[in-house]
C-alpha cells in the first residue's frame, strides 16, 4: 500500500493512505450582509412621475369607454379644464389664502401656547395634577364636534377656522411638551441648584432645552391637525376657503370642481409640510449644535 506523508513545517507530520482522507481544513466563511442599492433622485423621480402619468392615463380611458361613470368620478380632462377656470377666473386665490392663514395661524398659535403649558407644568408638581384630567379631558374629546359651537362663537370669518385649528394642535403640543418637562435629567437638574442656579435659571437653561426636541418633534403632525382644523371650519360654515369650495361643489355635483379644489388642496398640504420639514432640519440642527 502507498503512503504519503504530509509534513507541516516547525509542527508534526501526517501519514495517511491518500490524499482524500486528510482532515479538512476549516476556512472561514464570510458572509456579506445584503446591500440594496439606492436608485439616484432621478430615477426615483422618473418612476413617480411614470406611476402618476400611467394612473392618469388609465384613469381618462376608463371614463371614456364607460368603466367607470364619469358623471360621479369625472375625468383628468374634464378636471384639467376646471382647473384652468378655476385657476384664471374663479376665487382660486382667495379660497388659497383664506385657508393658508387659518391653517399658519392655527399652527403657530396652537403649538406655541401647548408648549408654553406643557412646560408649565414642571414649575408645580401639584398644579400640573390638578390640571391633569383636564388635559386628558380634553385630549378625548372630538374637537371637531365642537366646530359649530365655535362658528357661533367666533362667527364665519378667519376667527373660528384658526380657534378650530388650535383647538386641534393645542393638547397636542401641551401633551409633548409635558412629556418633555417629564424626561428632564434629575440629576442634572440637582447639579444647577448645588452651583446656585435659580428656578428660573434651571427653566431656561435645562427645562426648556430638554424640551426643544420633543416639541420640534410634533410640528409636521401639528401642520397636518391644523389644516384638517380649518378645512372642517370652512365646512361648517364660511364664506371662502378650499374646504367651501369642495361643499359647494359637492351640493351641485360638480365633481370636477370637486377634485380641482382636492388637487389645489394637496399641493398646498405638500408645500406647507416641507417647509414644516426645512424647519424641523434647522431647529434640530440648532438644537444639536
Amino acid at each position: 500500500m502507498n503512503t504519503k506523508t504530509t509534513a507541516l513545517p516547525g509542527r508534526f507530520s501526517w501519514t495517511g493512505s491518500t490524499a482524500s482522507s486528510r482532515p479538512a481544513v476549516q476556512r472561514k466563511i464570510k458572509r456579506k450582509l445584503p446591500v440594496q442599492k439606492v436608485w439616484s433622485t432621478w430615477t426615483l423621480v422618473a418612476v413617480q412621475i411614470g406611476i402618476l402619468v400611467s394612473f392618469v392615463i388609465a384613469w381618462e380611458i376608463a371614463a371614456d369607454i364607460k368603466w367607470i361613470d364619469p358623471f360621479f368620478w369625472s375625468q383628468p380632462s374634464a378636471i384639467w379644464s376646471t382647473l384652468l377656470i378655476f385657476l384664471t377666473t374663479g376665487n382660486a386665490a382667495v379660497d388659497v389664502g383664506f385657508t393658508f392663514r387659518s391653517t399658519i395661524f392655527g399652527f403657530i398659535i396652537g403649538t406655541s401656547a401647548g408648549a408654553l403649558l406643557g412646560m408649565s407644568f414642571w414649575w408645580s408638581r401639584n398644579y400640573a395634577l390638578v390640571m391633569q384630567p383636564y388635559i386628558i379631558c380634553l385630549e378625548s374629546i372630538p374637537k371637531l364636534a365642537l366646530a359649530p359651537l365655535i362658528i357661533l362663537v367666533f362667527g364665519m370669518g378667519l376667527a373660528s377656522k384658526v380657534a378650530i385649528a388650535t383647538a386641534l394642535t393645542l393638547i397636542v403640543s401641551t401633551l409633548t411638551a409635558y412629556s418633555g418637562v417629564q424626561a428632564v435629567d434629575k440629576d442634572q437638574e440637582k447639579l444647577f441648584y448645588s452651583l446656585g442656579a435659580s428656578r428660573w435659571q434651571v427653566f431656561t437653561k435645562l427645562v426648556i432645552p430638554s424640551c426643544v426636541p420633543w416639541i420640534i418633534s410634533i410640528l409636521r403632525v401639528n401642520i397636518g391637525l391644523a389644516l384638517t382644523g380649518a378645512i372642517v371650519g370652512e365646512f361648517v360654515s364660511s364664506q371662502h376657503g378650499l374646504g367651501r369650495t369642495i361643499l359647494y361643489a359637492g351640493s351641485t355635483y360638480e365633481i370636477s370642481l370637486v377634485w380641482v379644489a382636492v388637487l389645489v388642496l394637496s399641493a398646498l398640504s405638500v408645500v406647507m409640510y416641507a417647509s414644516v420639514s426645512w424647519l424641523e432640519r434647522v431647529l434640530r440642527k440648532g438644537v444639536v449644535h
